[in-house]
């Protein structure tokens, strides 16, 4: 079993390093917030007083941070974790970050003579609880290699998807893809019911032709279809409209600096921008179909 530091113990950090510790992994972990210290001192974390002291010692460590700027911030500096480990050490960012922070991420660690993965996430909290998650990773086919099974304690679907970088493009990637089919299904619903088309009736029909996506058969909008849906439990997260702006956000970014025209994640940017300003970024993305629905948006 590995020794392993962990920095970011939030609504996904802690359910993670909670996983590390059941499959038998020495983890030690470290947060700002005194109540994700709590939580995970409560499911078997060693809880230590900074991010050096946290990594000290360890194989490998995890980070799970909010942005590209936090990570390198923990990752740089007299005080950073790039100057606690000791060279060979393995290290997996598991944030969604832009590109260019990832591979300076990864840069940094290679100039100490270290592994580093980029390995953001999807399927949210439930995922990070459940030990399901999908981890898309960028980086080495070596240090791939070495993250396999630890990253096999806390999910279900691990993808190599290239160099360093490769994995936060992946899931910025995916993600307009989801933000951008949410929209089109939310529309599609709101149309049927000027129609007036029931809702049961659109949903038995695209669920088996050609409208047929995540968004509609796994994540439906609308209350009653999919009984597992945030719809059906008034939209609370889930994942919050707010992270999804985040990731369409990087992907914008993104697609400016690659040079790649991309109108429909533009488009669902503002949309998903016009309802994190009406003060619902911590209802369900979902729930953008209420906004469409009331003409808040345009």
């Amino acid at each position: 079993m590995a020794t392993i530091g962990f920095i970011g113990l939030g609504n996904m950090g802690g359910p993670m390093a909670a996983n590390l510790v059941k499959a038998g992994h020495r983890v030690t972990g470290f947060d700002l917030v005194s109540a994700a210290l709590e939580a995970a001192e409560a499911a078997g974390v060693a809880i230590a007083a900074s991010p050096a002291e946290a990594v000290a010692g360890a194989e490998i460590v995890v980070t799970m941070l909010p942005s590209g700027k936090h990570v390198l911030g923990v990752y740089d500096g007299p005080q950073g974790i790039i100057a606690a480990v000791e060279p060979g050490t393995l290290l997996i960012d598991c944030s969604t970050i832009d590109v260019e922070s990832a591979r300076k991420a990864q840069a940094l660690a290679a100039a100490k003579g270290t592994d580093a993965l980029d390995a953001p996430v999807s399927g949210g909290v439930g995922g990070a609880s459940a030990g399901t998650l999908t981890f898309m990773v960028g980086g080495s086919t070596d240090a791939f290699a070495r993250a396999e099974a630890i990253l096999a304690a806390m999910g279900t679907k691990i993808v190599h998807c290239g160099d360093a970088g490769a994995g936060q493009a992946a899931k910025i990637c995916n993600n307009m893809i989801l933000g951008i089919s949410m929209i089109a299904v939310s529309e599609a619903f709101v149309l049927a019911e000027k129609l007036g088309l029931s809702q049961q009736a659109l949903f038995d029909v695209s669920s088996t032709s050609s409208g047929q996506c995540w968004s509609l058969t796994t994540y439906c909008p609308v209350p009653g279809p999919v009984p597992t849906s945030p719809a059906n439990r008034d939209y609370q997260p889930g994942f919050a409209a707010a992270l999804m702006l985040k990731d369409l956000t990087l992907s914008q970014d993104a697609a400016a600096s690659a040079g790649a025209t991309t109108p429909l994640g533009a488009a669902a940017t503002r949309l998903y921008a016009a309802m994190v300003d009406a003060e619902q970024g911590g209802v369900d993305f979902s729930g953008i179909v209420n906004h469409l629905r009331a003409g808040a948006i345009a």
